[in-house]
């Protein structure tokens, strides 16, 4: 799970430029807001893009086929999304992602009622 982090910070360093202004969200963009990720910082010490970053990801990744399981529903996502909230994410991020996905204020593949 790490590699993917280290391999995103090492191409923006080579692209350069205003690019590099996101490597701090790559890299924090697994903590947690209760401060049990990869790094000590807890809530609103992690950077808002990545908390915002966080969120999206964990949806993305639960309803996406992986090789060793298949889809969740955007259901089973939207409740674990719910039952992290205030612990592993930013409670704020999750009802704003939420709200924009019954809002359809989102194009994404998968839809929450």
């Amino acid at each position: 799970m790490k590699k993917h982090v280290e391999m995103g910070t090492d191409i923006l360093e080579s692209v350069g430029g205003p690019m590099g202004r996101i490597i701090p969200l790559i890299l924090s963009h697994h903590d947690k807001y209760d401060g049990s990720g990869y790094h000590p910082e807890t809530g609103k010490k992690i950077p808002l893009g990545s908390r915002i970053i966080t969120v999206a990801d964990v949806y993305d990744a639960l309803v996406s086929d992986r090789p060793y399981r298949k889809a969740m529903s955007p259901f089973e996502a939207k409740d674990i999304l719910l039952k992290g909230s205030g612990t592993e994410f930013d409670p704020t991020m999750v009802d704003a992602f939420l709200k924009a996905f019954r809002k359809g204020e989102m194009e994404v593949p998968h839809v929450l009622i």
